[in-house]
């Protein structure tokens, strides 16, 4: 979408004083004057009515055009190209752009940065689902996209976590982001999804662009890239996690290569963390505040283990489980951030426990060789442990495209 003067959406710092109390445990990370100069607010806003265009180009052949079909692009992304008898143009015209690598990706500080993932170990999970994906709910944007279809309600909320994990954990495989690899094929896969799902809600007539932006829009894909990388390393850090400054750059170098795959535009790519925490300060600040879509969801997360099948002591470990959520939740988001999703508050007694935990693997027995060598065979299992465990030993694939 090619915009011209001032973006008309009335979501930019709608809320700004309540979303200036949820980000404030983030200011101080965002270095001297965290907020947006008027270039960088101007760039935000634009970020709001800007799409993905490749996607909906592509999109517009499958849906409108008709020139297109999903089949010939789920081959395309298995097989290569080439394996498309007369590729329709559009369609060779994606895959040439996907392939055509930019000059700063390196290979190597991705597959470091991807042992540097797998090593976290059990801690991802939590922080992914009670720092981004929990955090992710205070701005209210988006929150219809995900709310209308019902994905993330009841039941359905661990299914969704779990296919989540699947696209996480192919993305931090070894080898998961060269081109036929996991990473890469769901990255693209989710791409074209999120193209689809901004292709509907704007034909169906009623969706506020005026009020919310677009539906899939370069502001909210920012938020959430960094939620997984940037924020990601700040809240691990304070469960107590140990990156050198070298593996902490090669994890944000494999997450702004995710996001140029899955349509970020390179403007919203961070490759070193205080630019990163400034651009999701700002981001948090001034987007909208939660409202009944994200109490809907946050409850939905945070009540899931009342209704897990544990195979003992039912009923102890599902109490036990929603108050360590609850606890983790409190720590990494901060008081006003839990509250202002009307999650209750506790104590940061798991957070405390898990910090001495990790001190001791992380900063003492992972600075020998042997130790850092246990740690990852450790941070693996606990990820394939985990995997297999939240749908009872299923490995789902990720949502699939519409027909």
């Amino acid at each position: 979408m090619t915009i011209t003067g001032t973006p008309t959406t009335t979501r930019y710092m709608r809320d700004r004083e309540k979303a200036a109390r949820i980000t404030a445990p983030l200011r101080p990370f965002a270095g001297r004057a965290p907020d947006a100069t008027p270039e960088e607010a101007d760039a935000l806003q634009r970020a709001l009515l800007e799409r993905d265009e490749p996607s909906a180009e592509l999109v517009r052949a499958i849906r409108r055009d008709r020139t297109v079909t999903l089949a010939q692009f789920r081959t395309a992304l298995a097989e290569g190209i080439d394996a498309v008898p007369d590729a329709p143009p559009v369609l060779r015209k994606y895959f040439e752009m996907l392939e055509d690598t930019p000059d700063w990706v390196d290979r190597d500080k991705i597959a470091l940065g991807a042992r540097t993932l797998r090593r976290v170990g059990s801690d991802a999970g939590d922080v992914l689902a009670y720092g981004s994906l929990l955090g992710g709910y205070n701005n209210s944007g988006p929150l219809p996209v995900l709310t209308s279809s019902g994905r993330l309600t009841g039941e359905r909320t661990r299914r969704r976590i779990a296919e989540t994990g699947t696209w996480w954990n192919g993305c931090v495989a070894d080898g998961g982001l060269e081109r036929f690899g996991e990473g890469f094929k769901l990255s693209v896969h989710v791409r074209l999804m999120h193209a689809f799902v901004d292709y509907h809600h704007e034909h169906d007539g009623e969706w506020d662009v005026e009020f919310r932006g677009l539906p899939v829009n370069q502001f909210d894909q920012a938020g959430t890239l960094g939620l997984f990388s940037i924020t990601f390393l700040l809240h691990t850090r304070v469960l107590g996690v140990r990156y050198t400054r070298r593996e902490a750059e090669a994890v944000l170098h494999l997450w702004a290569y995710v996001g140029w795959l899955m349509g970020v535009d390179p403007k919203w790519l961070r490759f070193e963390e205080r630019a990163g925490l400034r651009m999701m300060y700002q981001i948090g600040s001034s987007s909208p505040a939660a409202d009944e879509n994200s109490y809907m969801l946050a409850r939905s997360l945070v009540e899931l283990p009342l209704h897990t099948r544990y195979p003992r002591f039912q009923a102890l470990r599902r109490r036990y489980e929603y108050e360590r959520g609850l606890s983790l939740a409190t720590t990494l988001l901060g008081p006003s951030g839990v509250l202002a999703l009307k999650v209750p508050l506790r104590p940061p007694w798991y957070p405390v426990g898990r910090f001495a935990v990790n001190v001791v693997e992380h900063h003492v027995i992972g600075r020998f060789p042997t130790g850092k060598a246990w740690l990852q065979r450790h941070g693996e299992k606990q990820l394939r442990d985990a995997q297999l465990r939240i749908l009872d030993g299923e490995i789902p694939d990720v949502v699939p495209l519409p027909e």
